[in-house]
């Protein structure tokens, strides 16, 4: 019985086949990203502070469904390296986050790359697929967040 229900999760399980998924990808994209020295989920959120410009930490979690506490630990190489800014807020309990010139410059220097990888991921998934894909991942966000 209980063979049959790990079996299940393996085959079935929407986390399990979700992450492996992620997985693939975020090593595709690092191998790619490599160059540029910034990885595939430090470029996520140099490309997302890019767009926001000056974001308080819990915004920037919120938007991108992530763990507050996860976030900030996934920020301090990015500051130690000088590609982003941290600094208290009005309310001196927020701490917002925006990205330096040296960010900006990285980012760029990440950006034809990030299109290599993008390409690549399209060509093998098809155009079809990929807009399907995007499509279903969007719903599934909205969906699930709003329960």
């Amino acid at each position: 019985m209980q063979d049959q229900l790990i079996k299940t999760v393996v085959s079935d399980c929407t986390c399990f086949n979700l992450r492996k998924a992620s997985r693939v990808i975020t090593q595709l994209f690092d191998q790619v990203l490599q160059p540029s020295g910034i990885l595939a989920n430090q470029f996520t959120l140099l490309a997302a502070l890019s767009v926001t410009e000056s974001v308080s930490i819990t915004r920037l979690a919120q938007e991108l469904v992530m763990d507050r506490t996860t976030l900030t630990r996934n920020l301090k190489p990015l500051e130690r390296e000088g590609l982003i800014h941290i600094e208290p807020g009005q309310d001196q309990r927020v701490r917002v986050v925006s990205l330096t010139q040296k960010g900006q410059a990285a980012l760029a220097k990440a950006l034809p790359l990030w299109q290599q990888a993008q390409a690549q991921v399209i060509e093998e998934l098809g155009q079809d697929r990929w807009q399907t894909l995007l499509s279903h991942l969007s719903d599934t966000v909205s969906l699930l967040r709003e329960s």
